[in-house]
């Protein structure tokens, strides 16, 4: 078994992989799909933030702007004007945290790296900003690349494959190739669970993540309340944390390292118990 890239470089801090760790989502707009993750208010962020770290978040994600099945794209200034003073207020109260920022854009991931960012998260794979891509390797953190078909506004409508865990493996081959090319030296890859996927789709690539692991860069999942636990269960996301905690043990086993999660202290728990049954399988 090819065992993926075991540390990534945050400005300077190196972050051990060889055990998974919990990244936990802050929503600064008023649009996400999960109301829970929502938060705006110099306050209420700082507050938030705070409480994920004591839980046991390795990363914050900060993300100004929904990209749940419909939503529309923002225009930069308005993102801007959300993102920067999160991230300037959570560097400025935790200087130790590593924040992540959840954009498409590449004037966004400029300024917030500016700001104290290190990583960024991009559900579009460059594809919305051409700037992005070029602009990476001189911001020296890691990058998220992630799979979506089409956008946001329209990737749930009828999404095709004719083998969704080979055209999505397709997919981050020739994109981790190209970043690479660039001299991108940290690189995590995100099926995108619910991303331009049917329910069927999210549960063949959850049962393949261990396909992955042969691109040698970290793999994360972002499955927590998501659609592939509330509509064959019949709820909302609200009522899904225990499904998001089966699925966050199934994608441990699977070989993911980074869990992005709305939960920080359940996902926590859900390692903790992995850690114990992964040891005594070792013993067997």
């Amino acid at each position: 078994m090819i065992n993926p890239k075991l540390t990534i470089n945050c400005k300077g801090r190196l972050v051990d992989l060889s055990g998974p760790v919990i990244m936990g989502i802050l929503n600064i707009n008023d649009d996400s799909f999960y109301r829970g993750s929502r938060f705006t208010g110099r306050d209420a962020i700082i507050d938030q933030a705070g409480k994920m770290i004591a839980e046991g978040a390795t990363f914050l994600d900060v993300g100004g702007m929904s990209s749940r099945p419909g939503a529309r794209i923002v225009e930069v200034t308005e993102e801007l004007d959300r993102v920067i003073p999160a991230v300037e207020s959570i560097h400025e109260a935790y200087p130790e945290a590593l924040i992540s920022v959840d954009t498409i854009r590449a004037a966004v991931a400029r300024e917030a790296v500016a700001a104290g960012a290190v990583i960024i998260n991009d559900i579009s794979a460059g594809r919305f900003d051409p700037d992005l891509y070029p602009s990476l390797p001189a911001l020296e953190v890691p990058y998220i690349l992630m799979h979506m078909q089409n956008r946001p506004e329209n990737m749930q409508q009828d999404p095709v494959y004719e083998n969704v865990v080979r055209e999505v493996l397709d997919f981050f081959i020739g994109e981790v190739h190209k970043l690479q090319q660039l001299g991108l030296k940290d690189i995590i890859i995100d099926p995108g669970f619910g991303f331009g996927k049917t329910v069927e789709h999210n549960y063949e690539l959850l049962r393949s993540l261990h396909v992955f692991r042969m691109l040698d860069v970290p793999v994360l999942a972002g499955l927590s309340r998501k659609s592939m636990i509330c509509r064959p269960l019949g709820i909302s996301p609200d009522q899904a944390l225990n499904g998001t905690s089966v699925l966050h043990f199934a994608a441990l086993q699977q070989g993911v390292r980074i869990l992005r999660v709305h939960d920080v202290r359940p996902a926590w728990e859900v390692i903790e118990l992995w850690k114990l049954v992964s040891q005594a399988e070792n013993l067997i």
